[in-house]
């Protein structure tokens, strides 16, 4: 028998309100549960209306009720899990003229330790010890942190709210204090000038929308920093980052379909921004300069998987673009890193990453191989242009994470770092596939799986199924420590890489987007099933787990089959679908109608999201136990579509449960910053899983209802 807490689930208050969309009367009861103030709440959490609170604060205590009995497990979970981090550990230290730069933490610390040394060997400097900055604050999380190119000071900037609204210090080296001069509401991101006395950053609006970028005089009043280029469009984004060849600040502006690029000459404090090609509609392209040309990588003229071209850097728009590397259907060029001498890309094709090195003067080509059946490749970022050094990053679902430098010359690996398992780890103890799923429309679903080599298959092992399959991400095959504790308790861990990523190239991604979603979830079932199948799990002894997009796709698999599954752990899930893209004035919904559609103008829209919408689609069936997470200050997917979901489950299932609605009061998208603090919440959720499987929460004699279904 299921424990059940003393005091019942909460019963969050009904208030039907009614809007009409396309003729359609739609009526929510816990509309209410967004406040009214919520701009404010994201910038002072004390904000929030006190009903609201009280009904977080409820479902908190009781889901702590619910899990109290495995709270041992959790903490258990919690030792594993450090026991696998090594501590006192510093990245490869990165050259940058005559010194040498990294991150380290001491032991016990949950955020990094800025520092360098001399290259010949000399003492070492701590630049900022974000850990002590942390320390008495409730939320703490680094955006970015830098030197400036004469090495006198280091920028940094910090979000002391979980709502992604950054403000920006300069510390001067030698006193080792920040300037007087903090520049708030940005979105975390600054390039110096090249003289060092100004930088570039991107004011974030109302909203929460990165819509403007400025020039500030270090040490200046910001009320008067130079507005340099200014977007007003709500649909749109815009950024700034350096150029790899450090003479460039780069801009982009981009929806979910277009984007354009500018640049600003970091020589000139006085430069103004630069067109290279203007928007248009389908057309994307980013940007790296490279001596007289500039390289982009472009979806332009067709290429769906994306080409290199190249133009002169005096005339750098479209009609002069030159084809560098060709578009080929279903290999996707990903990523492009820019040497005096070389072109470096890194691209997938059928699931798999790799990295191309091309000779400019010889045009001769050469890939970086791996060996393995299903691994995680990424291109590390580099302070020195003039460099044949390329330092890149592999792993897989059995090996731990290889910093390598690669010299594109002699094509030498050179071993940098290679992730330390203090408990211990041997990779010949683990098994890592990938299989594919066939799903009902013909399509080949790859699902990568990882578990123990002596795992007794024939029994119908535990399986945690992850997916995501929004935006275009590709999930990599990638190793985590954290994840052994539970693989190394009887389960297996996959990945279902389904329809709206790009896995499989962009075609991938366009076939689960817009009016192609539904092929997301499709994908998902058919990878459960598929895994049944082939006889690794069986019905009810599987837990799934998404985030954000994916938490999204936890609800809506949940109303299709939620027979198939034993549990249910839905991160930030953006579950609120439909209300959410119909209210233009949320922070991330005019650009969102690119990726789902525009309900407001187009009704075929809005009767396709409302199709699959989870919370206007929960029904009066039973429901796996399931455990949504939300975040208070959080300006992606707001706390109250967690709590509205889980309410109107509860009310409205017949049976199944429980469901739980965990909200952080004091972090937003990403949860808790630091490292350890995120262990705590993974724990959470494996404890929850492995609760799961064992069928701690399966109910006898119960008809559902409000206050029996949790």
């Amino acid at each position: 028998m299921a424990h059940i807490p003393a005091s019942p689930p909460p019963e969050v208050e009904r208030r039907i309100e009614t809007k009409f969309a396309h003729g359609v009367a739609l009526s929510d009861e816990y509309a209410w549960l967004k406040a009214e103030n919520w701009r404010e709440v994201l910038r002072d959490p004390a904000a929030l209306p006190a009903a609201i609170r009280a009904a977080l604060e409820a479902e908190n205590a009781y889901a702590a009720a619910v899990l109290e009995p495995y709270e041992a497990l959790r903490k258990e979970l919690v030792r594993d899990m450090r026991s696998r981090i090594k501590e006192d550990d510093a990245e490869a230290p990165s050259p940058d003229g005559r010194f040498l730069y990294y991150a380290r933490f001491n032991q016990g610390s949950q955020h990094p330790i800025f520092c360098r040394a001399e290259e010949d060997g000399g003492d070492v400097h701590i630049l900022l010890d974000a850990d002590a900055l942390s320390k008495g604050k409730a939320f703490f999380h680094l955006g970015e942190a830098r030197h400036s190119p004469d090495h006198q000071t280091f920028g940094w900037s910090v979000d002391e709210k979980g709502s992604e609204l950054h403000s920006i210090r300069v510390r001067d080296l030698e006193s080792g204090t920040d300037g007087p001069d903090v520049v708030e509401d940005t979105d975390g991101a600054f390039v110096f000038s090249a003289n060092s006395r100004q930088y570039y950053y991107v004011r974030v609006d109302e909203n929460n929308r990165p819509s403007c970028v400025l020039r500030h005089d270090i040490g200046s009043d910001p009320a008067s920093d130079t507005v340099i280029l200014e977007e007003l469009d709500p649909r749109w984004f815009i950024h700034v980052r350096p150029s790899q060849s450090g003479a460039f600040a780069i801009i982009s502006i981009s929806d979910h379909d277009a984007s354009e690029c500018w640049l600003l000459d970091l020589a000139n404090p006085a430069a103004q921004a630069r067109l290279i090609e203007p928007r248009a509609p389908g057309v994307r392209y980013e940007v790296e300069h490279r001596g007289e040309r500039l390289f982009m990588t472009t979806n332009a003229d067709g290429a769906e998987d994306f080409k290199i071209v190249s133009a002169p850097l005096a005339t750098p728009g479209k009609a002069f673009w030159v084809d560098e590397v060709p578009h080929k259907p279903g290999r996707m060029i990903i990523e492009l890193s820019v040497f005096p001498d070389y072109l470096v890309w890194l691209e997938r094709e059928n699931g798999l990453p790799r990295i191309i090195v091309r000779h400019v003067e010889s045009g001769e080509d050469h890939a970086v191989a791996f060996a393995e059946e299903a691994f995680s490749l990424s291109i590390n970022g580099r302070f020195a242009f003039d460099t044949k050094l390329l330092r890149f990053t592999y792993s897989s679902m059995t090996t731990p994470r290889e910093t390598y430098d690669y010299d594109l010359a002699t094509r030498a690996r050179i071993l940098r770092k290679r992730q330390i398992i203090p408990s211990g780890f041997d990779p010949a103890d683990y098994v890592t596939r990938r299989l594919y799923a066939p799903a009902p429309d013909g399509e080949s679903v790859p699902v990568s799986i990882v578990h123990r080599r002596d795992l007794d298959l024939g029994r119908g092992a535990p399986l945690l199924l992850y997916g995501y399959g929004a935006y275009g991400y590709a999930t990599p095959a990638s190793f985590s420590a954290s994840r052994l504790a539970l693989i190394d308790r009887g389960f297996i861990f996959a990945i279902a890489h389904i329809r709206g990523g790009t896995d499989k190239g962009w075609r991938w991604y366009t076939s689960g987007k817009l009016d192609n979603k539904p092929n997301s979830f499709s994908d998902f079932i058919a990878a459960a099933r598929h895994l049944i199948a082939f006889g690794l799990t069986g019905e009810r002894r599987i837990v799934i787990q998404g985030g954000s997009a994916g938490g999204m796709l936890m609800g809506a698999v949940a109303n299709l089959a939620p027979e198939l599954f034993a549990g249910v752990i839905a991160d930030v899930p953006f579950v609120d679908v439909l209300n959410t893209i119909l209210d233009a004035e949320l922070p991330l919904t005019p650009p969102e109608w690119l990726e789902w559609g525009d309900p407001i103008r187009d009704e075929a829209a809005f009767h396709k999201i409302r199709s699959y919408s989870p919370y206007d689609n929960v029904a009066a069936k039973a429901y796996p136990p399931i455990l949504a997470l939300g975040g208070l200050t959080d300006p992606r997917v707001t706390y109250w579509e967690p709590l509205k979901w889980i309410s109107r489950l509860r009310a409205t299932m017949t049976g199944g449960g429980p469901v739980l609605c965990k909200t952080n009061m004091g972090a937003g998208h990403g949860g808790a910053p630091g490292r350890f603090d995120r262990l705590e919440e993974a724990a959470l959720q494996y404890a929850f899983a492995i609760a799961c499987v064992k069928g701690a929460f399966e109910r006898r004699g119960e008809d559902g209802g409000a206050a029996r279904s949790g």
